[in-house]
């Protein structure tokens, strides 16, 4: 790993720059545009009743929303302050006061809301259970909520437990502890959040290059020639980093988007903290390339086959031969591979004509560093681990690791997640490294007990097998989730209630309802109110993007009397589930978990100092790769050649993906998209395709296929032709169950999909012309 620290912070240049404002008109006046001033004042006004509170949160508390990792007001990129919406969305979840205790008598009542409503209800306010046929939730103390829970563990087959965690505010340290507990209790089926969001990324990153995590930096982004954002929309998700850009753009970055839809938001941003944006806008992007969904491999190879063919031209214009021969392996067989590729098939799946694709092949080789930055437009496919192996292949072969300016970034987020598998909270994952041989006898000396050998499951098999035979020895019978909503993230809500109710008993640890809270179980619900990361006792970590890894004081303030610190609830079951070996799990306090954090994870030697508001260190150095040298057997990158997934539309067929709107992760806040106006029962839609079908814009439209049928709204936007883009949650009725990626197993997000206009569509679903069109899609290779 490298060995270059970080430096520090650079200090924004706030110079005047008109030939980067998005318009002449005042704060973007009559433009569809974020209110940042009035959200903010919502905000203070949603948080008046805890304003001191909220205000200690803001400064001295690491961020909980995504992993730019936000310490306080201030970060490791840009000097200043930073502020945005989704933090302040997010902070009404730690100031909210205890539920009535009324609407706990009435489920039923419960059932009419969404997740939004039930969120505005307050915070859980003690252990409660809910038998089957029971209409209302009981108060129960913590002693019996853990007494029936562990009852029940040590009833069933370890292989009929599983634990999930999820990226709402949680800490390295509970996520290690959960870790640990459930290897003490016998099982590793054991998951998180980020596996279903990025697993694809630590795969790829894994064999191409011998990493699991951002290469570089946030900083490298200012000063590098190109920024690459492909299937990210950072403004939206981390709107912190449209500053980095800002800076980026007048340091002479160019700035190129890669996604179906030409997102508004990475085209104009109007920046709240930087007084020139705020008033005049930011144009971001220089150029968009409008890629079909599913087509990501298909452009990778047209530009990498451009690269060879300008290569025969004039060697050494597109290819850094010299980082190639040095520092990777498989050069040969890729150029073989790719001189063998069919220009109209690389058309046909991309999307995108073989001049475009010079032009991007043509900047790229004429750029002297760049980063690659992803999110869940290519990690949420069938062919996931595939996407960004060739990403990692475009980087390998202009050199672009391992320096400064330069590298992969799989931008995450949610505050937490990068540490979830480092904490080894993740099947397929130890503390420290992979679920090998060497690393689990390693891990068993430093716990001192055995750790089955067993490979755990994925969250998605825990659920699908509580449908298994009773008698089965994986039939999940208990479920014990802290933070998470599978209702609402999953592929085919219907199934996934079906496969909740059948659990024996469920608990959901939270710190406030939703709607999977209110699924029934076999035989018991039970609800355990947990603190928020601000609350814990003794402070937290979490660690960014860029693996800087930031402590987040204990806050003072008002608490929700019964609810308990995370890592402390898992430390009392797994003591009273064996209490022969209590000594084993037995943390006294949060410093002590980081103490063992950094004999578990040599990566995280370093963690056991942090203790005060903003200490923080970045573990791995800088760069990882630093100059082209990799953490792999030979210490070389591998190129691997992938051929171009079945184009799987065939004519009349779209392809849908998901949308994000004013929402974090699937907690939304508002029922208008601020980039586009769009409702969240818009189908996003190319006005041509729409045309072809007879569809006006505002008509109402059927989206349907074998999975599920989705109404909504035409909205015309530029979107790449033969696709269209929903709303998630809403849209996940659309989406196949049981369909996971080979090498890291998160489910589909991407389907095959038919549009009809709705009076089309109810005119002739009763014969068989509705049948027939679903039966051409399952006709459609998988």
């Amino acid at each position: 790993m490298g060995k270059t620290k970080h430096t520090g912070p650079i200090k924004l240049d706030k110079k005047p720059a008109p030939e980067l404002w998005a318009g002449k008109t005042p704060m973007g006046l009559g433009k569809v545009k974020p209110k940042h001033i009035r959200d903010t004042m919502k905000v203070a006004w949603d948080n008046k009743d805890n304003a001191a509170y909220a205000y200690r949160i803001l400064t001295q508390g690491v961020c909980d929303g995504c992993a730019l990792g936000v310490s306080g007001l201030y970060d490791q990129t840009l000097t200043g302050p930073h502020l945005c919406t989704t933090r302040l969305n997010v902070l009404r979840l730690n100031t909210m006061k205890a539920m009535d205790p009324k609407w706990l008598e009435d489920v039923e009542s419960l059932k009419k809301m969404n997740s939004t409503e039930l969120r505005k209800l307050g915070r859980i306010p003690y252990p409660l259970s809910r038998k089957k046929g029971e209409n209302k939730f009981t108060r129960i103390s913590w002693d019996e909520a853990l007494e029936r829970i562990t009852t029940k563990i040590k009833s069933i087959d370890p292989k009929q437990l599983a634990f999930y965690l999820t990226a709402r505010g949680i800490t390295n340290e509970v996520y290690y502890t959960g870790a640990k507990m459930a290897r003490f209790l016998g099982t590793n089926n054991i998951d998180n959040a980020s596996r279903i969001c990025h697993s694809p990324s630590k795969t790829a990153l894994k064999r191409s290059l011998g990493i699991g995590a951002s290469s570089c930096n946030y900083k490298d982004w200012i000063g590098s020639d190109i920024l690459v954002f492909w299937g990210s929309v950072a403004a939206n998700n981390q709107p912190v980093s449209t500053k980095y850009m800002y800076a980026a753009k007048k340091a002479g970055t160019k700035i190129i988007m890669i996604n179906p839809y030409r997102e508004p938001s990475m085209e104009k941003y109007w920046i709240p903290s930087i007084a020139e944006s705020a008033i005049f806008g930011t144009e971001i992007v220089d150029d968009v390339y409008q890629v079909n969904i599913g087509g990501d491999i298909a452009f990778m190879n047209g530009i990498m086959k451009h690269w060879i063919e300008m290569e025969e031209e004039e060697p050494g214009s597109a290819v850094d031969h010299t980082f190639v021969e040095k520092h990777t392996n498989g050069f040969s067989e890729l150029k073989v591979h790719l001189q063998a590729q069919d220009w109209k098939a690389l058309e046909t799946s991309s999307g995108l004509s073989k001049q475009r694709m010079r032009e991007f092949a043509g900047l790229l080789a004429r750029s002297t560093s760049g980063i690659f930055i992803w999110s869940m437009g290519l990690t949420q496919h069938r062919f996931a681990t595939d996407n960004i192996s060739q990403v990692a292949n475009l980087a390998m072969l202009r050199g672009f690791l391992g320096r400064e300016n330069c590298g992969v970034m799989p931008i995450r987020g949610h505050s937490g997640v990068q540490g979830s598998g480092e904490m080894g909270a993740d099947p397929f994952v130890l503390p420290g490294g992979d679920f090998t041989e060497e690393n689990r006898q390693r891990l068993e000396k430093l716990w001192r007990f055995n750790i089955p050998d067993w490979q755990g499951d994925t969250i998605g098999q825990s659920l699908e097998n509580s449908l298994l035979p009773e008698d089965h020895e994986r039939k999940l019978k208990l479920f014990y989730t802290s933070g998470g909503n599978f209702l609402e993230t999953m592929p085919n809500p219907d199934f996934i209630q079906q496969v909740l109710e059948n659990v024996d008993i469920r608990v959901h640890q939270d710190i406030i309802f939703n709607t999977s809270t209110l699924a029934e179980a076999k035989e018991e619900v039970i609800i355990l109110p947990a603190m928020t990361r601000y609350e814990q006792p003794g402070g937290g970590t979490s660690t960014s993007t860029e693996r800087m890894v930031y402590f987040s004081p204990e806050i003072k303030g008002p608490r929700i009397e019964e609810a308990r610190s995370e890592w402390e609830i898992y430390v009392d079951l797994a003591k009273r589930v064996k209490p022969e070996q209590k000594e084993l799990i037995d943390f006294q306090d949060a410093a002590e978990i980081r103490s063992e954090i950094a004999e578990a994870n040599p990566n995280y030697d370093g963690i056991q100092f942090l203790k005060n508001k903003g200490d923080v260190f970045q573990w791995g150095g800088a760069w990882l790769c630093e100059d082209g040298v990799c953490p792999t057997a030979d210490g070389k990158g591998r190129m691997i050649s992938i051929d171009i997934p079945e184009n799987r539309r065939t004519e009349g067929q779209f392809y849908v993906t998901s949308r994000r709107g004013k929402q974090f992760n699937s907690m939304i806040y508002s029922k208008k998209d601020p980039f586009n106006a769009a409702d969240r029962y818009a189908v996003i839609m190319n006005p041509r395709d729409a045309e072809k079908l007879n569809i006006n814009e505002g008509d109402a439209v059927v989206t349907y296929n074998q999975f599920g049928t989705y109404q909504g709204t035409a909205l015309f936007e530029d979107i790449s032709s033969t696709n269209i883009a929903v709303y998630w949650p809403e849209g996940n009725v659309l989406l196949p169950k049981g369909v996971y990626e080979e090498h890291a197993q998160i489910p589909e997000y991407n389907t095959a999909v038919m549009v009809e206009k709705a009076e089309t569509f109810h005119a002739q679903k009763d014969n068989r012309y509705v049948e027939k069109r679903v039966e051409e899609l399952e006709m459609t290779p998988e």
